[in-house]
């Protein structure tokens, strides 16, 4: 099993780190683009994200869609006073909540979210916790809503290979000088009886690769 930062070095992490995430869309904003344009988000409602940030994504995405209501949580609190700030000019429409370190699971009701999303999150949190996160996000969605993920993941070519062993190893060895993230796989999270994928994809970025997932739950009636 792979050693992964506390949740409490996460959020100190987070805390300092602060506006200077956006400075990472270099690789993100692909990935971010490609989720965009299979995600359906015109049609949605209601949007739910897991690690809002600075709200860069969120502010992009209300921007689109204008009579759908968002929920961002995070656990750092330099994000969510830097996403509040950023998503006032939406009003109501949009709530940022803090969440404690370590939670994964999200006060809301069951079947109330249209859109699920979290990006370049779950590359933080162990694999116990991943698979949680999986179940709570089959709860919270809609009969015919969709998560949206986006995750470093491992290279397909040659440099994208090497650049993910590299980071891979730094993980290991320090992991905060890679802000806790670290390349994993999304894909076999949503295999299986629970999720039908209607989109994957694998996308390098200046060498670093992003693993792009959208999927929706399946209920009992769907399993198999």
């Amino acid at each position: 099993m792979i050693p992964v930062l506390p949740p409490s070095a996460v959020k100190h992490f987070y805390d300092r780190f602060g506006a200077r995430q956006d400075r990472q869309g270099f690789y993100e904003d692909a990935a971010l683009d490609d989720l965009v344009a299979h995600a359906a988000f015109a049609t949605a409602g209601s949007i739910v994200e897991f690690g809002c940030g600075t709200g860069r994504f969120a502010e992009r995405i209300l921007g689109q869609t204008p009579s759908a209501t968002y929920v961002g949580f995070d656990v750092s609190t330099t994000m969510v006073d830097l996403a509040r700030g950023r998503m006032a000019r939406f009003g109501d429409r949009a709530q940022i909540r803090q969440l404690d370190p370590g939670t994964v699971s999200l006060p809301l009701p069951d079947h109330g979210a249209d859109r699920l999303l979290s990006t370049y999150v779950l590359d933080l949190l162990p694999e116990a916790d991943i698979a949680t996160f999986l179940r709570e996000a089959h709860r919270l969605l809609a009969p015919r809503g969709l998560l949206g993920l986006v995750s470093l993941t491992r290279g397909e070519t040659l440099i994208p290979r090497l650049v993910a062993q590299l980071w891979g190893a730094v993980h290991r060895l320090r992991p905060q000088l890679v802000g806790g993230c670290r390349p994993v796989r999304l894909r076999p999270y949503c295999d299986g009886a629970r999720w039908h994928v209607v989109h994957h994809r694998v996308l390098a970025s200046w060498g670093i690769s992003s693993e792009i997932l959208v999927a929706r739950p399946l209920d009992k009636r769907e399993d198999g």
